[in-house]
């Protein structure tokens, strides 16, 4: 004997729904994969901060039709 169960998908709040004030915000904190380990960009020294801000990012689909 199976039994149905109906999900009712629940409606999640539009974005301009909530606002905050500059109070209410605190900052995002961005981390990368270097050399195989997880680290917080905010750690990085000016030099590493330089360079995570020049890299490229690519899709891989996109760049294997280029490799022919």
């Amino acid at each position: 004997m199976s039994k149905t169960i109906a999900i009712r998908p629940v409606a999640a709040p539009a974005a301009d729904a909530v606002q905050l004030t500059d109070e209410e915000r605190q900052p995002c904190e961005v981390w990368t994969r270097v050399m195989g380990y997880h680290r917080p960009v905010a750690s990085f020294n000016i030099g590493k901060q330089g360079e995570h801000a020049e890299r490229r990012f690519f899709a891989e689909p996109a760049a294997l039709g280029r490799c022919a």
